[in-house]
């Protein structure tokens, strides 16, 4: 084997290594938000995603029931209660009357709680307070227990998510939001990109330098002036300031730079001859556009499609600006915080709710993904 061949393979090898470890660091965090939306709440509040397959150990407090609780038995009076869920898996591993004597009682025998009564806790959870005299507090005691709790998995958090008020209703205000705005700009896109890739006339360049320029503005510098631009006319014509054609065109707006960019770019690669060829034949602009251009430039409208659905699918801020809030406007990004509640408290029901909100992404990835790459190299390698 030549030194050329071995160089090649290593090469190959390293180059395929990178990738893979690219991969696996871009796609870890996905796996950690699958495995935590399966997992039980308890569990996912208090450890690590990684920790879903293993048996966790937990310290936890517990308050015994008030004399409310208590029922007579033959010899006296007792308190029963259970520190576990229904249907838990949980077992006590230790207990004790106080934090610093966690380990003095092993689950399974009754040990002496004050001068007339005895506690037992059973490895199921199962407390039996028991006496010989009538309970009387009005404030029951706690009691500290350690406990091996095994990996338990769900759909709950799903349910929750599904089953909130709004979701269904924020999940098709989103597609109201996200259709319009990817198709609108991807044909206004195409028209502006024909012409500065095939059609001459004064400041072409001037207009293509402008563009590429828009693109690096960001998005934060124009939410205000535009948003005043559409309050004013708002104002002029009586109509609302915030509805889904203010939403529609701010997302137009902020996606038209990038899409005339990647489509004239990959318009002008396209072979000058099949076009100076059918305009020699009698062909118009539009003609040539519509019957040849489009057709040839689907891989790149494609791609630009995929862009602008993700991005508009998964926006907040802008949908906030210009669309507002209420019965009919709320969309799923602002949705899933209104579920997480105004202190967090809720925020196990993310890792779901970023799942059901991330399928249709993901459905229309799949179906234009052939065109994905194809689409942005071809239009990045050469310009007319």
């Amino acid at each position: 084997m030549s030194l050329g061949t071995s160089q090649t393979k290593t090469s190959l090898f390293i180059k395929h290594a990178i990738v893979i470890l690219l991969v696996t660091i871009w796609t870890l965090p996905t796996l950690g938000l699958l495995v935590s939306s399966v997992r039980d709440k308890d569990q996912l509040t208090t450890s690590g995603w990684w920790t879903a397959l293993t048996t966790n150990s937990q310290t936890e407090v517990f308050r015994l029931p008030t004399a409310e609780e208590q029922v007579a038995v033959a010899d006296g009076y007792e308190i029963r209660s259970q520190l576990f869920e229904p249907g838990a898996k949980s077992r006590i591993t230790n207990w004790g009357v106080r934090a610093d004597g966690l380990t003095d009682n092993q689950p399974g025998r009754a040990v002496p709680f004050d001068d007339s009564s005895t506690l037992a806790l059973a490895p199921d959870g199962t407390a039996v307070w028991h006496s010989k005299e009538k309970f009387t507090h009005t404030r029951g005691p706690r009691l500290f227990f350690g406990a091996d709790y095994p990996p338990q998995f769900s759909l709950d958090n799903y349910r929750e998510v599904l089953a909130s008020e709004g979701v269904g209703r924020a999940f098709i205000n989103t597609l109201t939001v996200a259709l319009p705005a990817t198709f609108v700009p991807i044909l206004i896109a195409a028209f502006a990109a024909y012409a500065l890739a095939w059609m001459d006339f004064k400041g072409r360049f001037f207009f293509l330098a402008m563009i590429i320029g828009l693109i690096v503005v960001p998005l934060q510098m124009s939410l205000i002036p535009v948003l005043k631009l559409f309050a004013l006319i708002g104002s002029t014509l009586d109509v609302p300031s915030k509805s889904y054609v203010t939403v529609w065109l701010a997302h137009t707006g902020f996606g038209l730079p990038l899409a005339i960019y990647l489509l004239r770019n990959y318009m002008a690669s396209l072979p000058r001859d099949i076009i100076e060829s059918a305009y020699m034949d009698g062909a118009t602009h539009f003609q040539i556009f519509v019957k040849m251009i489009l057709p040839l430039s689907m891989p790149a409208l494609a791609s630009f499609a995929i862009f602008q659905f993700l991005w508009t699918w998964n926006d907040l801020l802008v949908a906030a600006v210009f669309l507002g809030q209420g019965e009919g406007k709320t969309v799923m990004t602002q949705q899933l915080i209104e579920l997480l509640g105004s202190r967090g408290d809720n925020w196990e029901i993310l890792t779901s709710g970023a799942f059901i909100s991330i399928a249709i992404p993901v459905v229309v990835f799949l179906s234009l993904q052939k065109y994905f790459v194809r689409g942005l190299l071809a239009g990045s390698v050469k310009g007319g």
